[in-house]
């Protein structure tokens, strides 16, 4: 470790051929690790995981940078020089959140054990720190790397200054720089002043934003040309606000514009790089309580005299490659013998696209051991040739790899021997692919995503490069890095075998590396069973669902889209009779001119940029106090999404292959443990609108079979009764009342015999709306009644229901405690947020972590009940399979003999699903689409 973390340094500053500097900007390192990990303490209590982030990405970084001398930049304070020029600079950011304060210190503590310069300097900011470190640089004839993502940083890039991506491993040149703001560098300021900044409070100049700052800065030069040219301009908006706002634009330009000639805190010569002292780093890591990172380093290994011939890896095990390229079946047979012996395999394959549907297997990535790995091109095309200036140059020939089918039959048997365990990371998308290509039975799998997600859903993304970063310090090479992007993007099969199989293998082995890191941890979390006994069976399931998919009717689809189109073309006409003039319905900022402006409507907020916020709920607030206008834009919107979202898009859904349409479901992405499913998205259709009953009956069964639709009733308020232990709703439930008329009876105090609608009703929007930790404001919206009036109804219900407001604060003080909650099967999830000072955010996390128990005890049991019926539709002796989740609800498609037996089955295996204190019931229902059957 100590031989490697770092190059030996060069001569030093003034030789052009060595001297190299690396800037690395703390913040967004320090920001970024805080809020992806979940809470850490050290030893005596104090919160780590900012630190502990902070020093696996240091790590990192310094394994691999090539840099001559290095330096970490920090804010010294919040207050700076800009503060004084425009007292509103950055006002309006909130205090960083108290378990952050005390890491500040430690990254710094930090970067001193890793033998790096911590840089900073009172009243100036990082960036410029950076800027002055740069410009100094250039000057001696150095090269500068700023490892960064901040846009405010773009404005130094040159041909000898360059920014990197620390995520993305991208490096941001000159040209990335045009691609982000539409100008080169050296008018980035420019732009930057005209359009503003939200998050720093840089004022700008209202109503202009990056596209038109380009345009202007582009025909007039900088911003005095923009202002000096304004009075000319033809009457406008923007003409206005710039004549307005031309003071804003000023100081927006001396705010974004970094300073150069900061005294600098150590000279350049004081930066060189080196390794760290190893005793004083162990004895730090060690005090942080950082004992896997101590193994990660190596730094628990005797310390070698010379650097290895490879780099070692920050997991301290091996380094990432060099790898293999397996391109004869001698050689396939070989690594298959060796996974064979290893019992356990990271497995990854490259396709041609993203939908596993649609995907073409290109090659195959083994890996056995940590920095053991291999890749197995199938399908790689000669690389793309470069220009050559003639009609006759002779086509590549493709490079050697093995053959298709002899690869995949020498593969077969290992991947489905039951004694090979097969690691995967999103096991589900390359199952389908191998299935497609030919091979139907891999297992038994592990799946990293899946282990990582039972753990710690809602912490943070559980993508194989995020997780690499946050547990092995390791960040991956990106895709783009060896296709390209935009059109200079090539496809994986045609990127030449040495980087392939870089790319390729590093993610096999990247997979195992994070089998070895996440697999054990499972049981100390309290997860293995939700892991074992619920994600990793679903997915098989899925995988079916997937490959079934639906049928459509596409004709009855078409109409639809044309009576929405129809019908939008009439509300347009409409719209623009009201307002007295046409305008374009899709922009919020023509919109918000009409509603604030010109009919200066009440409740109007401006947003960042100036324009009027007209977002759903804001037309939805005017609508209620009984304006038309809003009221007819959101009946609109609301055709239009479904045209676009449903309508249109589920017609270019449809595979040509199988005639149906195929929706992924996304198994680690919600925070409670719900599948959500994207490509189309068959989640979101509404369900009480009558627009969304006629999506919803475009779905249709083959010919010969019947659609058959299983809900779970009123699942998460049954939950409620349980995990709040409310009597009165759990006889409700156990009896089988109306559990909307019991609670108004309750609460209310009427007899539930000749209750009217309007009684029962408000009791179903608060039952509703506790579950999600509904406010006076919104359950008044809810009913048109006044707040005052809706805070009265809920102070009944918990005057009721006590149990109901003690289960809400209990539940709220365990995610304070523990930073997760926890639903009735034990499923973690974790809430972040819930202790920022912000008191919208922290109020937005206590509402979620009210909720998740409820939402996530219902997922967790309709997945138990998902995995259980494939079998018992089998024992049943019924050809019925499962097509789609949508939350509480499953839908079959059955021989239309089978359609009430398969009902049978289905709600027997889910009304058994679990134990709760009330009972679940199952509604069924059939139709020859699913509009008839739900």
């Amino acid at each position: 470790m100590d031989t490697s973390l770092a190059p030996a340094a060069a001569s030093g500053a003034g030789d052009p051929a060595s001297f190299h500097l690396i800037l690395i900007d703390a913040s967004g390192f320090i920001f970024r690790a805080f809020h992806a990990l979940p809470p850490m303490t050290r030893p005596d209590g104090t919160p780590v995981n900012a630190v502990f982030g902070f020093t696996n990405m240091l790590a990192r970084l310094l394994e691999n940078h090539e840099g001559t001398h290095i330096g970490v930049v920090f804010d010294a304070g919040h207050i700076t020089f800009r503060n004084r020029l425009y007292d509103k600079y950055k006002a309006q950011r909130p205090e960083p959140p108290e378990e952050l304060r005390p890491q500040f210190a430690l990254v710094r503590d930090a970067t001193a054990a890793f033998g790096v310069p911590g840089l900073e300097v009172e009243d100036w900011e990082a960036d410029d720190i950076i800027a002055s470190y740069a410009e100094e640089a250039v000057k001696q004839g150095g090269r500068v790397t700023i490892v960064s993502s901040d846009k405010d940083l773009m404005q130094l890039v040159t041909d000898r200054v360059v920014m990197q991506d620390p995520i993305k491993q991208k490096t941001i040149g000159p040209a990335e720089v045009v691609e982000k703001f539409g100008v080169g560098p050296d008018k980035v300021v420019d732009v930057q002043a005209l359009m503003g900044d939200s998050v720093d409070n840089v004022p700008g100049v209202p109503g202009i934003g990056p596209k038109n700052a380009a345009q202007l800065i582009t025909e007039f030069g900088d911003v005095e040309g923009v202002l000096a040219a304004a009075e000319a301009m033809k009457p406008s908006k923007r003409r206005d606000m710039l004549l307005a706002h031309a003071e804003d634009a000023r100081i927006s330009r001396q705010l974004v514009t970094l300073c150069r000639d900061v005294t600098l805190p150590l000279p350049i010569e004081a930066l060189v790089a080196k390794r760290p002292d190893r005793p004083e780093l162990v004895t730090w890591l060690l005090s942080m309580g950082f004992k896997s990172t101590v193994s990660r380093l190596g730094l628990n290994a005797p310390a070698t005299a010379a650097a290895p011939a490879t780099t070692a890896a920050p997991s301290g095990q091996a380094a990432f490659g060099p790898y293999e390229c397996v391109i004869t079946l001698d050689g396939l047979r070989a690594w298959v013998a060796e996974a064979t012996a290893a019992g356990v395999v990271g497995l990854d394959t490259e396709t041609t696209s993203l939908d596993a549907m649609h995907a073409e297997l290109v090659g195959v990535s083994l890996a056995t051991a940590p920095g053991r790995a291999c890749y197995i091109p199938l399908r790689h095309a000669p690389a793309a040739p470069a220009a050559q200036g003639t009609l006759d140059t002779e086509p590549a020939p493709p490079p050697e790899q093995v053959p298709v089918e002899a690869a995949l039959d020498a593969l077969r048997p290992m991947l489905a021997d039951p004694a090979v365990l097969k690691v995967l990371q999103n096991a589900k998308y390359d199952l389908i692919v191998l299935a497609r290509a030919g091979i139907a039975t891999v297992s038994p799998i592990d799946d990293t995503m899946l282990v990582s997600y039972s753990m710690e859903a809602g912490a943070h993304g559980h993508g194989m490069d995020e997780l690499s970063a946050l547990h092995l310090g390791h960040q991956p090479f990106s895709y783009d890095s060896v296709t390209g992007t935009g059109r200079a993007r090539i496809p994986f099969a045609q990127v030449p075998l040495d980087r392939a199989t870089a790319y390729a293998a590093e993610d096999a082995d990247v997979t195992l590396r994070l089998w070895h890191a996440l697999r054990p941890r499972l049981r100390e979390a309290k997860s293995l069973v939700i892991y074992e006994q619920l994600e990793r069976r679903l997915v098989p399931v899925l995988m079916a669902m997937e490959q079934a998919g639906v049928k459509v009717d596409e004709p009855e689809l078409r109409r639809l889209s044309a009576d929405f189109a129809a019908r939008m073309a009439v509300m347009e006409a409409d719209i623009h009779r009201m307002v007295g003039r046409p305008f374009n319905l899709g922009s919020p900022k023509a919109l918000g001119e009409i509603l604030f402006d010109e009919m200066s409507l009440p409740g109007g907020k401006r947003m960042g940029s100036g324009a009027w916020g007209t977002d759903a709920i804001v037309l939805q607030s005017l609508a209620d106090q009984g304006h038309e206008l809003p009221a007819r834009i959101l009946e609109w919107r609301q055709l239009s999404k479904l045209r676009s979202t449903y309508t249109e898009a589920l017609v270019a859904e449809i595979n040509p292959e199988t005639g149906r349409v195929h929706t992924s479901y996304a198994q680690a992405v919600a925070s409670t443990g719900r599948l959500s499913s994207t490509d189309p998205n068959l989640q979101n259709i509404p369900i009480r609108t009558e627009e969304g009953s006629r999506i919803r009956r475009a779905f249709i069964a083959e010919p010969g079979h019947v659609l058959v639709s299983c809900d779970y009733s009123q699942i998460e308020l049954r939950l409620m009764a349980d995990v709040a232990d409310i009597g009165p709703l759990k006889e409700a439930f156990a009896t089988g009342q109306d559990i909307h008329a019991r609670t108004a009876s309750e609460v209310f105090g009427v007899p539930i015999a000749g209750m009217d609608r309007a009684t029962r009703n408000r009791a179903k929007a608060i039952n509703f709306g506790i579950i999600y930790g509904i406010s006076a404001f919104g359950l008044g919206r809810q009913l048109g009644i006044d707040p005052g009036e809706a805070r009265g109804y809920i102070a009944a219900y918990f005057e009721r229901y006590p149990g109901i407001r003690a289960y809400m604060e209990r539940t709220k003080e365990e995610a304070r405690i523990h930073g997760y909650v926890l639903t009735p099967f034990g499923r973690r999830c974790w809430v972040p947020g819930i202790a920022d000072r912000s008191p919208q955010r922290r109020a937005y996390a206590e509402r979620q972590a009210i909720n998740a128990p409820l939402q996530g005890g219902a997922a967790d049991i309709i997945k138990r009940a998902m995995v259980r019926l494939p079998g018992a539709l089998r024992d049943a002796g019924l050809g019925s399979r499962l097509l789609l989740q949508v939350h509480d609800e499953l839908l079959f498609e059955a021989v239309e003999g089978e359609a009430e037996e398969t009902a049978r089955v289905a709600r027997g295996v889910m009304e058994a699903a679990d134990t709760v204190s009330v009972p679940l019931v199952v509604e069924t229902g059939f139709g020859r689409s699913w509009g008839e059957a739900h």
